[in-house]
């Protein structure tokens, strides 16, 4: 009997001992809460933050050179800002199976043979850049590709109370261009991508002229014959860099007054024009 009152434990110890439970629970909810808050809250100041360096809605433009480095710079640019980059041909395409009022008169004209308009493009970009995910910006990729087009973009924003922010160019010597340019080959099955001196093919076997023997050049996961793009050449390039230049060039000098137009250092090694790349995104002029 002693043995059994000695182990019985009193209702009121029962009690204290769940509210003094109750309470280090609660003080632990409260705790959590406020560590939560206070986390909540750093992450709205860097968002805040970053929305004071490179907002009002970031209206960008791409531009350089084929083998400038726009290919590999501007999905970082997409992924850091939270931007679309929109591609002309993927707005066409969107725009006509959605059967949008812009989209029937683009396949009207595409199903006659004809070459879609200024107008129509303009028209395809307005109703795109409407949609929530350009709600903080949008990167025009492939579009303007000549001074009018540019000045019936700035025509179409500005009747939006809005213009074009960011103009990025690549600036890289031709000689650069040219060694990247026309070191590249192709798996044409993947779509794997091989560089002579940047990325090579374990097959790959030089000749005694210094280029690549065709015949080493050979995917490295499947062996099938590596191939070279018809504009991946000398004489090619130099006709895509003349038509860059004559039509392209007014565009920067087009917005240049304005200044928005950053240049970058596109011969660069591929991580520091990424900091420059960095550096020049903010609203700074």
């Amino acid at each position: 009997l002693k043995a059994r009152l000695a182990t019985r434990v009193h209702p009121e110890s029962v009690n204290l001992a769940a509210a003094m439970n109750f309470v280090a629970a609660a003080g632990s909810l409260v705790i959590g809460g406020v560590a939560g808050c206070v986390l909540g809250r750093r992450k709205e100041k860097k968002l805040q933050a970053k929305y004071e360096k490179y907002w009002p809605r970031k209206i960008m433009m791409v531009f350089g050179a084929p083998g400038a480095g726009k290919g590999t710079q501007g999905p970082k640019i997409v992924e850091m800002l939270g931007i679309p980059q929109l591609s002309t041909g993927d707005m066409l395409r969107e725009a006509v199976a959605k059967g949008t009022e812009v989209g029937k008169q683009a396949k009207e004209v595409m199903a006659s043979g004809g070459l879609v308009s200024d107008d129509i493009v303009i028209g395809i970009i307005k109703d795109r850049i409407k949609e929530e995910d350009c709600k903080s910006g949008f990167i025009l990729d492939g579009f303007p590709r000549t001074l009018p087009q540019a000045q019936a973009l700035d025509k179409m924003l500005a009747a939006e109370g809005e213009a074009v922010s960011l103009v990025m160019a690549f600036d890289v010597d031709p000689a650069v261009l040219e060694e990247r340019v026309c070191g590249r080959w192709i798996d044409k099955a993947s779509g794997r991508s091989y560089h002579v001196k940047y990325a090579p093919p374990k097959s790959m076997k030089m000749g005694p002229d210094g280029k690549p023997v065709p015949e080493s050049m050979k995917d490295d996961v499947t062996g099938a014959a590596l191939m070279q793009r018809p504009d991946d050449t000398a004489e090619a390039l130099k006709k895509r860099l003349d038509g860059y230049k004559d039509q392209t060039v007014p565009i920067l000098s087009h917005y240049e007054p304005s200044g928005i137009v950053k240049r970058i250092d596109g011969g660069a090694p591929i991580d520091q024009v990424w900091v420059e790349v960095q550096a020049k995104l903010g609203n700074t002029k």
